[in-house]
Order: C-alpha cells, then structure tokens, then sequence
C-alpha cells in the first residue's frame, strides 16, 4: 500500500536513475522546486473522487470493538492519493503521503514538486488544510513511517544513500516547523537493511519489515531490535504464528505497547492486503494474529484510543486502482 514499501524493484530502479541523472543519459540535472498549486490544484484533469456508495470493494471489519471504517473527515482526502497515514497518540497530528495521480511514474512523483509528505494538526476539534512538508533542499521523494514525539521516522530516495532501494531518515519538529533532518545511519540502512518501521514510545524498540532474502518466512516478514549502547541489536524475526510465506509488512505499535498492528494479505478470503492485529500475553509472547479489516485495507496507524487509520484503494472490477483514501475505524 505506501509508496515506500520495500519490494517494489522497477520503482527505486527507476528513481535511482533519475537521481543519477549522468547515468541515464540525461543532459541538464533536474531541479528541485516545490510547487504552489494546492493538491487539488494538481489533479489530473480526469480524476474521479470515489465515495464509499461507489466502492466495489468496501472494507469488510470483523471486530465489534471499533466503528464501522469510513472515510477521514476534514481536508485531507482527494481525488488523487493519500496514503500511509502517521497520526500522533493523541490524535492531535496527522501525516500523510500524497501524489496527484495512483498511476504517475516514479521520476515523475520524484520532479513534479508536490508529491510527498503532507501533515496537518487539529484546531478546535478539525483538522486544518494540509501542508506539504519539505525535508530536503534537493531533489528527494519522501514517505512518512511513524512519529516518536516531534521526531518523524520517514524513507526517502535522495542522493545520499546507502543502498538504492531507498534510506530511512529523520527529522524534527521544532515548534514551528520540520527541520534537523538525517540519515538513521549505516547499521540501520546497509547492514540491516530495514523497511518501514515503528518505534517504540520510549525509544528502545523498533519493529520493521524487510525482504525474506534475509531470512525468515516468506516474501517480507516483520522483526524487531533493541537500542543497545553501540546502536541496535541483531534483528529478531517475530516467528512463524505471525510471518506467514506471505508479506507481512508496515508494523504499527500502540502507545501501550500492548498491540501490534501490521498489513500482510488476507487469509480469510478477501481480495487484497489486509490489517491484522496481536496482543501482548502476559507471558509477553504475542497472541495469535487476527484479521480486523479486509478489502484492500494497510498501512495502520493507530492513536492511543485505539482509533485505527488506514489506506484504503478504490479498485474497480477489473482489478485497476483508480484512488487512494485514508479511512478510520473509531474504537467503541
């Protein structure tokens, strides 16, 4: 579901390329620039707004523990798309990933000046109008993880990188605005090579996703480490009751730690990914996964209420994306 998701081989191929652009026979180096059109100023002009009256696959919940999902109210939602949703545990902030278009190439996202990060905060009780967030002063293509504090774990493809399938970085709010921005480092992004990730509240934990190439159960399967005084542990796969030979992806971790959310393919018979939740036993062990939401449901975040926002896809009956939304279950 986010645009960051670690797999995705032609997407950071192709954006490594135009970051180099000397290598891909271009002549001028692009520029960057950030654009002054508002997000629904930069809609294609065929852009459909979908409604959930219009839906062919509506998200299915299975718990009687939270609302019936719908889509986020207030400014955020487009007829372009609005994906992997970070909102604050106390419902205060929100972040998101935008682009005008479902079906826009990568170099085009990477140079059109107003795909990327977006972020808004709650002012008597609404949300105001987003705001593009900027966390370069070069070309880069941006995606939020999660939000530890004013600390904002994102991804990002920008020329300084480890590998080419894309960094991890931080950045910090100050008050005012979003700044201080840096790499998470060498061990995190080359020799772990970790996906999206979640912090814990306190900063020891960090569960992530990462390709099966390292290890583990399937296609991409969820791990964790803990902040030791030279940096992080080794990665810990969670075990096969919770990685499937499935991708089990985008982890989400309650305020309380208490409850693990994640996106992997739904095994209850529902067409695409799904969101599934674990609790923590008094053992500690994690519980037996539980489906929540299916139909084209990820990318959970997750407020210390227990309110759960998500990616929701508009597909047709031909299986062809046509806009993303950002949908909330609210807990009972």
């Amino acid at each position: 579901m986010n645009r960051f998701y670690r797999g995705n081989w032609l997407f950071y191929l192709t954006v490594s390329c135009v970051l180099m652009f000397t290598s891909c026979e271009q002549t001028t180096e692009p520029e960057f620039f950030i654009s002054d059109q508002t997000r629904e100023e930069s809609l294609p002009d065929d852009a459909v707004k979908m409604t959930p009256a219009d839906d062919v696959f509506q998200p299915v919940l299975h718990s009687a523990l939270w609302d019936e999902p719908g889509p986020m109210a207030g400014p955020i939602n487009t007829a372009g798309a609005e994906d992997a949703p970070v909102i604050s545990p106390d419902g205060q902030t929100f972040i998101f990933f935008f682009t005008p278009d479902i079906d826009v190439l990568p170099e085009d996202q990477l140079l059109d000046g107003i795909t990327g990060i977006w972020w808004c905060q709650k002012n008597g009780g609404e949300w105001t109008e987003p705001e593009r967030m900027v966390l370069n002063n070069d070309i880069s293509l941006d995606g939020p993880f999660c939000l530890v504090g004013d600390v904002l774990w994102f991804g990002s493809f920008r020329e300084e990188m480890y590998l080419a399938d894309g960094d991890i970085f931080t950045a910090e709010y100050n008050g005012v605005s979003w700044t201080n921005w840096e790499n998470a480092g060498q061990q995190l992004n080359y020799e772990y090579n970790i996906g999206e990730n979640w912090i814990s509240a306190n900063g020891m934990q960090m569960y992530f996703h990462r390709p099966g190439a390292y290890g583990g159960f399937g296609g991409e399967d969820l791990w964790i480490i803990e902040k030791s005084p030279d940096g992080w542990t080794e990665p810990v796969n969670l075990g096969e009751d919770l990685n499937t030979a499935l991708n089990e992806s985008r982890p989400c971790l309650s305020a309380d730690e208490t409850e693990l959310w994640y996106t992997s393919e739904s095994g209850l018979g529902y067409t695409g990914p799904a969101l599934y939740r674990v609790t923590k036993l008094q053992s500690g062990a994690w519980s037996a996964p539980e489906e929540i939401i299916s139909n084209f449901a990820g990318d959970p975040g997750l407020t210390a209420a227990g309110d759960i926002y998500f990616t929701h896809h508009f597909v047709d009956a031909l299986g062809t994306i046509i806009e993303a939304d950002i949908y909330v279950a609210y807990k009972k």
